[in-house]
């Protein structure tokens, strides 16, 4: 005899849709990213899912010294267990402020894009860390994340309840992995719309926050899909900047759309100070933007815009001043640090179905636990997924999964595809995260297109 509850669940795979979860071809390299005019009018549109405009280790930063200080006996340096913490707020403590002067005090201090970039900012970072010594240990390895999106409200009718549930997304990821999270609705330089409000952002948020190592720029439009992946942060340890990219279109094609600029990793050090300004340089608040238009456009033929825009810069950054930047940043393309949904989201059924298949012969995965140690089952998953393989010929889930294109704020979606494509498309997505996140609180999705409706989880699920 099966329960009623059970009923629900003998089968908990996603609803299928006829033609609303087609898995659209767009498996080449070639058709996808070589500089096709078709492609890259795509991409464009991605770069104003952010801000649109209203109508009328690093190289001189080392944490032995620190280390050195507190084992010399720094006897602020509590050697308790909350202190070594380092996910999250825990051990942290958030009242000590010591009178002693630090950069804050210094006047000539600016958070501006537009000011000279800070100096000597590794050696600040460590003396703030010094005085706040519950900060200092784990620091290597803290991130903050930092997204956003335009403070007026949302053209498409939808377009508010999306971005919720894309910020929803991100807090549910920071919360399990003990990652703090900025969003940010305001330009913090007019004239820097768009794709360009994200860098005057980042050097802002280094400023307010020295005790994180890493600043994570993620796109409004961008999902997490995977709740259980952490970045591998020990790759990119002789790096200070992250992006998801292929090498051989940045520096043979010299493509537009050889990386994308929508997540990114960035370490808070100098190096990233002096870049940020270089960067910066090239946005429309610059005197030369127009002369940077021409330049990119000269070099980059697949380019079909005139105007200057960060993702170009960049490119151009690393194929001209490789030496002093490029050698510095790391292209990521072995894993989803941001895919294209159109390449993705066709996929999440048979995914589901594979890791449904896993969790009945592993009774370790299907333990219930608690959210807060979720990473817990971490190293068992990778025993079954170490030859799942990453990206479009792998069954592993897809970390970060991009909705370029679709433009949930302002409804003006690219032509390639109809708008109730993309909102199938991201609810889909959106609750395949989510089925991860309200498992650990006895419910599930039992229907991706379905976003409303959830189904209590039975015991031992999915036996």
């Amino acid at each position: 005899m099966v329960s009623s509850e059970q009923s629900h669940y003998q089968n908990f795979s996603l609803a299928k849709h006829g033609g609303r979860s087609k898995n659209t071809s767009f498996y080449s390299d070639t058709l996808l990213f070589a500089g096709g005019a078709l492609v890259a009018f795509l991409v464009v549109w991605a770069f104003w899912s952010f801000f649109s405009p209203t109508p009328a280790p690093a190289p001189s930063f080392s944490y032995n010294s620190f280390t050195e200080r507190k084992s010399a006996g720094s006897e602020s340096v509590s050697a308790s267990p909350l202190t070594s913490c380092a996910d999250g707020a825990s051990g942290f403590d958030m009242v000590l402020d010591p009178p002693d002067p630090n950069f804050y005090d210094d006047r000539k201090l600016s958070y501006s894009i537009e000011a000279p970039p800070v100096k000597n900012w590794d050696e600040k970072r460590m003396e703030w860390l010094k005085q706040h010594p519950s900060f200092a240990a784990g620091v290597e390895n803290r991130i903050l994340m930092v997204t956003g999106s335009q403070a007026t409200p949302c053209k498409n009718p939808i377009g508010d309840y999306l971005l919720l549930k894309f910020f929803k997304n991100k807090v549910d990821y920071c919360r399990r992995h003990g990652i703090e999270i900025f969003y940010n609705n305001v330009l913090f330089q007019p004239k820097m719309f768009s794709f360009w409000a994200k860098t005057p952002t980042i050097k802002a948020a280094m400023l307010a926050h020295p005790e994180v190592e890493w600043i994570w720029w993620v796109d409004s439009d961008a999902a997490f899909t995977d709740m259980d992946f952490k970045l591998p942060l020990d790759r990119y340890k002789a790096h200070n900047l992250v992006i998801h990219g292929w090498p051989n279109l940045i520096y043979e094609k010299k493509s537009w759309t050889s990386i994308n600029a929508g997540v990114f990793l960035i370490r808070n050090c100098q190096w990233t100070m002096d870049f940020m300004d270089v960067w910066a340089s090239m946005g429309p608040q610059s005197p030369g933007y127009d002369k940077w238009g021409e330049i990119l456009s000269s070099i980059f033929k697949d380019k079909i815009f005139p105007e200057s825009d960060d993702q170009s810069g960049l490119i151009y950054l690393l194929l001209k001043e490789k030496e002093k930047w490029g050698n510095k940043i790391y292209v990521e393309g072995e894993y989803y640090f941001e895919g294209y949904w159109m390449e993705i989201v066709g996929r999440l059924d048979n995914i589901t179905e594979r890791y449904n298949d896993i969790e009945k012969r592993e009774r370790r995965l299907r333990r219930r636990h608690a959210e807060k140690v979720s990473e817990s089952n971490i190293p068992v998953w990778e025993e079954y997924l170490k030859d799942a393989g990453f990206g479009r010929e792998g069954w592993r889930r897809p970390f970060i999964t991009h909705f370029t294109g679709c433009q949930p704020c302002s409804g003006v979606h690219n032509k390639m595809y109809s708008g109730q494509t993309c909102i199938d498309a991201m609810q889909k997505a959106l609750a395949f995260a989510d089925n991860q996140v309200l498992r650990n609180y006895g419910f599930m999705h039992p229907d991706l297109l379905d976003p409303s409706t959830v189904n209590l989880v039975p015991f031992d699920y999915p036996a």
